[in-house]
């Protein structure tokens, strides 16, 4: 596990810089405390910083072919590595260490660019071909490491964060207004964009080519494909639990400790479940509490742990969360949102003091159909969106906006005031309308005229709209499911578990996320993924005998925190801060009067606005630390 940097330089009078690249590289030191490594020619440089999880002793970075025509940086585990590497030894390749990073050279030599294919694994790589000054850069299926980019007629620039991207002055730093509004709306910025203008996400299932003076071809190599199943359901549930138990065996592998992430729930529960039965020792389990009984899980963990005896180690969450917030918000270079950055970095910071790799059941709700939003989608397409539009749009919001929101974490009230506001939506924004926070009546509210000029005439759902669209002769499920594979997974979930496990320097691993399980589960018949109410159907029947009825059957919760209230006491004098009147003023983008009267309705209990109220704190704090800084950088030439 690394984190990744490099410069292509398309100017013959303007190489690339060592201590430009040292610099870049040392902005991800937290991704790599054990080793650094730095290959430079008069076109190229390239540099890692590694977190030692395969092959301690010879795995250092960057790797080059037997000639040194090749090199390689490389962030992620390929789970499969053995397997290539014998198929590439039959070949006559000659390895000089047992790293994984190895095998994908060799197999860039064996196979060219299709070597993204032959890998199972998360990773973002770039691979320089010296002889023909070219440079191949790939992220995996799922997007579950990431790769960043900027290029200019002049150079070419990547980084597995912003971080090192823009530590590089050459590279432009300009605010992109559409992109904030796209994360007003959704608490994160969707790929291919960035917060910055001139920087881009490579998508997942993409490689980037770079060669000559052209610009960079980017080539989707994966995509979910969907086909009709003449399975029975009983062949189902066997080939899907064989797949369960060889996605979690194959990501075992380690030459350091290891354990799981537990959280209470069906996902984390069937990961330690099947890691008990591989393992020959118990396995170490971790997890985060809070005072809030609607929130806390943890006896549910227990009940998993003492199940399969695993060695349990939890914590809960009462550090500062002032100073924490600030901590965290620090370690994403553009505005993020999702509350549960906090969990996760704790969860991951406890973990690391005893163990370097853990493994997590992100994805489960995303691949079995196990959101409520799932549930919600079906009622409305089949009962409540078949009212008539006036009372949708407004008179049932009307009536439920005048009911006070309930201080526990979901419950009926809360659950009926979000399904009334999605219900409000287009049809257009389909099942994604239930996870949009800031609505456009409510960003026409907030925005100066400028800023509201510089979005005017764009869709912020429109990306959202196209994924419905490649999809659009299949299930509505499975399409709702491919929706949120493309985006909510991507771009919140991996982006939130990669950077709160690296900020930990710990490699957080998921084996729901193994492409041939995403590909299987998205092709299954409906019925075995949500029937009538009950979520994750065909998970629930491998999971019967062996996780406890209570942990089977209990509702979902989600891995949050209680913001809400926190906003109204520990939070409060950080939010006051950063949002007050004058802050917002001498920004520039805001209209002060919005922001004060969400705080005052927020505080008063009339409405939680704690989602925007968050929003627009991670996005005073990203400006503070992030973008505010960029005109101190070095100058390096």
């Amino acid at each position: 596990m690394c984190g990744i940097c490099g410069v292509i330089s398309r100017d013959a009078s303007r190489p690339v810089s060592e201590p430009l690249l040292r610099h870049m590289n040392d902005q991800m030191r937290h991704r790599g405390p054990d080793d650094e490594g730095i290959y430079i020619d008069d076109m190229a440089g390239l540099a890692m910083r590694r977190l030692s999880i395969v092959d301690l002793a010879t795995g250092h970075q960057p790797i080059a072919n037997e000639d040194k025509s090749v090199w390689i940086v490389f962030n992620g585990e390929i789970y499969n590595h053995l397997e290539i590497r014998r198929e590439l030894e039959k070949k006559g390749h000659v390895f000089a260490t047992r790293s994984d990073t190895e095998a994908i050279l060799h197999g860039y030599e064996a196979y060219g660019d299709d070597v993204v294919t032959h890998l199972n694994g998360m990773f973002g790589f770039a691979i320089w071909d010296l002889r023909r000054r070219r440079l191949l850069v790939a992220r995996d299926r799922l997007g579950i490491k990431p790769l960043y980019y900027h290029c200019s007629p002049a150079r070419f620039v990547f980084g597995s964060e912003l971080k090192a991207i823009i530590a590089n002055p050459q590279v432009p730093a300009e605010i992109d207004f559409q992109a904030m509004d796209r994360f007003f709306l959704l608490e994160y910025i969707p790929s291919p964009y960035t917060i910055f203008k001139d920087i881009c996400k490579l998508p997942p299932g993409h490689r980037l080519i770079l060669e000559d003076r052209c610009k960079p071809r980017i080539e989707q190599y994966w995509n979910i494909t969907f086909s009709p199943g003449f399975h029975s359901d009983e062949a189902y549930i066997e080939s899907l639990e064989e797949l369960i138990r060889d996605a979690v065996k194959i990501r075992l592998m380690a030459d350091v400790p290891l354990g799981a992430f537990l959280s209470g729930g069906i996902d984390s529960s069937t990961i330690v479940s099947f890691m008990s039965e591989l393992m020959d020792r118990p396995v170490k389990t971790f997890s985060i509490g809070f005072g809030d009984p609607t929130y806390n899980e943890l006896p549910y963990a227990r009940k998993v742990a003492q199940a399969f005896g695993t060695e349990h180690h939890e914590e809960f969450l009462e550090a500062d969360i002032n100073e924490m917030a600030m901590k965290l918000v620090s370690h994403f270079d553009e505005p993020f949102g999702d509350f549960s950055i906090f969990p996760t970095f704790l969860v991951s910071e406890v973990a690391r003091r005893f163990v370097t790799v853990a493994l997590s059941g992100d994805g489960g709700d995303e691949v079995f159909a196990g959101y409520d939003t799932y549930v919600a989608q079906r009622l409305d397409s089949r009962i409540y969106g078949r009212l008539p539009r006036w009372f949708r749009k407004w008179a049932f919001p009307g009536i439920m906006q005048k009911v006070p929101p309930r201080p526990a974490k979901k419950g009926l009230i809360n659950k009926a005031k979000r399904f009334v506001e999605g219900g409000a939506l287009p049809k257009a924004w389909q099942h994604t309308r239930w996870m949009m926070f800031m609505h456009q009546h409510q960003k026409d509210c907030l925005y100066r005229p400028d800023v509201r000029t510089a979005v005017s005439g764009i869709d912020p759902a429109a990306l959202i709209e196209q994924h419905f669209n490649d999809v659009a002769g299949v299930d509505p499920l499975a399409q709702q499911q491919y929706v949120d594979v493309k985006t909510y997974l991507t771009d919140d979930i991996l982006v939130k578990v990669d950077r709160m496990s690296m900020a930990a320097s710990l490699e957080a691993r998921v084996p729901l996320l193994d492409h041939r399980i995403v590909e299987f589960a998205l092709n299954l018949p409906p019925h075995l993924k949500l029937k009538g109410d009950k979520t994750k159907v065909i998970l629930r029947s491998i999971m019967a005998d062996r996780l406890p009825e209570a942990v089977l059957n209990k509702p979902k919760e989600g891995f949050s925190i209680p913001l809400k209230h926190w906003l109204r006491s520990e939070l409060r004098p950080l939010m006051h801060d950063l949002l007050s009147p004058d802050a917002v003023r001498k920004r520039g983008y805001f209209h002060p009067e919005t922001v004060v009267r969400w705080m005052s309705e927020h505080h008063r209990r009339r409405t939680d606005h704690s989602h925007r109220l968050w929003a627009l704190m991670v996005f005073e704090l990203w400006h503070r630390n992030v973008f505010d800084a960029l005109s101190r950088r070095d100058n390096f030439y």
